[in-house]
């Protein structure tokens, strides 16, 4: 086998992140809740609400289905926007199992995956650090946005983020993404670089299929395997 660039996601592929997505969830639920006590709410049960968030259902629908009405359903969406992204909840957030030996067996292998993600450079090292994979992503091999970044929307931003990844990393051929999705399949499309989607993220298998990834396999083992078998 013939070197390889891999490059990966890292919320879905690496960690999972739908606990602190509960959470936030329901934090800004009862939020709105205190504006207007006579509420009532139906809480969804995380795999209710994880099974919308994954076949990409809006948030102010999330919020209608759980007893809001539009105007509580939009300041629910705008607190969720606020507060997702936020450091109190990324404490919640677990390494997906298996990661840490597939990434040890890529290293046997001579394999320095690359990451690109939309997490801010503080998100990323926070991440790193918290879940013990700093010695396995070496800093010139994690692609991430500023800290002062301003974002519009991933589908768009992240195809100019790997642009900046890959004239960083003077790429070996072939050139291989994993991610979980629209955004991760759109950019590798954008750049000609086959994408491997993974059903471990946000994303459920009908909608990544909607986006014409290459490949969709369960997790980051399952991805790196079929790349190292077709590479």
């Amino acid at each position: 086998m013939g070197r390889i660039t891999l490059c990966t996601d890292f919320d879905g592929p690496v960690v999972d992140v739908s606990e602190r997505y509960y959470q936030v969830y329901r934090f800004c639920l009862h939020k709105v809740q205190q504006n207007d006590p006579d509420i009532v709410l139906r809480v969804l049960s995380k795999a209710e609400f994880w099974a919308m968030k994954r076949a990409k259902v809006s948030e102010v629908e999330i919020g209608r289905q759980s007893g809001l009405n539009p105007a509580q359903a939009q300041e629910f969406s705008q607190c969720r926007r606020a507060t997702v992204h936020t450091f109190p909840y990324f404490e919640f957030d677990q390494i997906l199992p298996g990661v840490r030996e597939t990434l040890m067996d890529l290293r046997s292998q001579g394999i320095a995956p690359h990451i690109i993600t939309m997490r801010r450079q503080r998100e990323l090292t926070f991440a790193l650090a918290q879940f013990q994979l700093s010695d396995l992503f070496a800093p010139d091999h994690r692609h991430c946005i500023g800290d002062d970044f301003v974002k519009t929307q991933d589908h768009l931003d992240k195809p100019v983020l790997m642009a900046q990844a890959l004239a960083q990393i003077a790429p070996a051929d072939p050139v291989w993404m994993v991610g979980d999705t629209e955004a991760d399949i759109i950019a590798a499309q954008t750049h000609g670089i086959p994408v491997v989607a993974v059903l471990s993220g946000i994303r459920d298998e009908e909608r990544l299929r909607d986006y014409q990834p290459d490949v969709i396999q369960p997790d980051l083992a399952g991805a790196v395997a079929w790349i190292l078998r077709h590479s």
